[in-house]
């Protein structure tokens, strides 16, 4: 004969449950869309900043151009060589009064983005004490052509939302 055992395994009584890793898991939730919600401000942010440092930089960079197209341009009116048709300065334009009330900032502000680019030049020779003989080699009897162009141009002629001025001084 054999004996049976008989074993009872007793389970612990389930206790009552309280949900706290619901609530762990609903708080985590909570702070990783609260991360998310963050890096979207942020990257939206940046791209705001991006797309503002892009224009600034392109009106700049078309200031430049224009600048450099107007010391061109006086080179051939110098010259005397013929300019190409619709040239943004011509002989006419270059200002050879010594206006020493001109301020490149306050003509910048005066300007429209309707109008860009737009250029304005002076002969300034003229205007430095002494000739040409400051910080340029000595005096001269023909005097060396110097010209102060600051220019003036957006960073889109049909949408602008940055305009720059640049002021140079130009000798031939």
């Amino acid at each position: 004969m054999h004996a049976s055992v008989c074993r009872v395994v007793h389970s612990p009584v389930p206790r009552r449950q309280r949900g706290a890793v619901l609530y762990v898991a609903l708080v985590m939730l909570i702070l990783l869309a609260l991360i998310g919600i963050a890096g979207m401000q942020v990257a939206g942010m940046q791209e705001k900043m991006s797309a503002n440092y892009r224009a600034s930089n392109l009106s700049f960079q078309n200031t430049e151009a224009t600048v450099r197209t107007a010391e061109h341009l006086v080179e051939k009116i110098a010259n005397r060589e013929a300019l190409p048709d619709g040239s943004l300065i011509g002989s006419g334009d270059i200002d050879a009064a010594c206006d020493a009330a001109f301020d490149p900032s306050q003509w910048g502000s005066e300007q429209s983005s309707d109008a860009v680019p737009a250029v304005t030049v002076r002969q300034i020779d003229t205007c430095v004490p002494f000739g040409t003989t400051v910080g340029m080699g000595g005096p001269r009897d023909n005097p060396i052509p110097i010209y102060q162009i600051t220019g003036y141009a957006a960073d889109d002629a049909d949408n602008p939302t940055s305009s720059t001025v640049i002021d140079t001084v130009f000798k031939l």
